[in-house]
């Protein structure tokens, strides 16, 4: 068998990623946040969370190779490098990226045809959506929230993801920065003052709440707002660099963004 045998996935997007692939017998343990694919919480030992993990216990499944994402695991990494281990850990943040880094694990584990075919089709259909939003009367304006206290605006991916589903994120000028902390909007009137039509909440598994966001002081007349137009899209469904963000999470969002492009003024 080509590749690493036994792999740790310290996120939920590469133990999705290797399920999709038929490769998921490489797979001896998991983030314990890992909900896609369900069948994975019964199947496979969680052993981490995002920011720390059982070492003693990722050490004893043999791993030879543990698999993780972006520099907020640096010292879970660390952790694991120093207790002998053979560590990846990749930080993407656009759809470009986001797809070199589902082809880089499928070569890993000698699956490149199977990940080409996915990809193709994965980007026929975003190309789907570029040609139905094109022939709506307007592209909507979109604030994506994916935290309320501070609040912070769209990562990369999720902000071209908007793009690709027929919207434009309101705070462009911040999905550009790859940290969390340069991504804070300081003036909780600013997303009022760029009048989205649609609000979308994901706040990295706490339940997104649309009545707190109405009720907040000066956003009453957001266009959103009035028009009762604002959605939960669960953060395991976009806010990981992986298959679903490229295809549920983006589904969702064009179902909105459709609905609101499309609506009687």
């Amino acid at each position: 068998m080509h590749g690493p045998q036994r792999i740790v996935c310290l996120t939920e997007e590469t133990t999705e990623w290797l399920y999709l692939l038929g490769e998921e017998a490489r797979i001896v343990g998991i983030s314990g946040y890992t909900v896609r694919p369900r069948r994975a919480r019964q199947e496979k030992p969680r052993v981490s969370a995002f920011l720390d993990g059982r070492i003693d216990r990722i050490v004893e499944l043999r791993p030879d190779l543990v698999i993780g994402f972006s520099d907020m695991q640096a010292a879970l990494a660390d952790k694991l490098i120093r207790a002998g281990l053979n560590v990846l850990i990749t930080n993407q943040r656009s759809v470009a990226e986001i797809f070199a880094t589902l082809r880089l694990v499928a070569n890993l584990v000698g699956r490149s045809a199977e990940a080409e075919a996915w990809i193709a089709a994965c980007e026929r259909r975003h190309a789907e959506m570029r040609a139905a939003a094109a022939r709506w009367p307007r592209r909507p304006r979109v604030y994506f929230e994916e935290w309320d206290e501070p609040m912070i605006s769209a990562i990369q991916w999720v902000s071209e993801l908007i793009g690709i589903a027929g919207g434009d994120d309101v705070f462009p000028e911040l999905a550009v920065q790859r940290m969390g902390r340069d991504r804070v909007i300081a003036d909780a009137l600013e997303p009022a003052r760029r009048a989205p039509e649609l609000i979308v909440g994901s706040w990295c598994g706490k339940k997104f709440r649309a009545e707190h966001v109405s009720a907040r002081p000066g956003w009453a007349e957001v266009p959103a707002v009035r028009r009762g137009e604002l959605h939960e899209i669960k953060s395991c469904d976009i806010l990981q660099p992986g298959p679903a963000a490229l295809t549920d999470g983006l589904e969702q969002l064009h179902r909105l963004i459709g609905r609101v492009a499309l609506a009687e003024d």
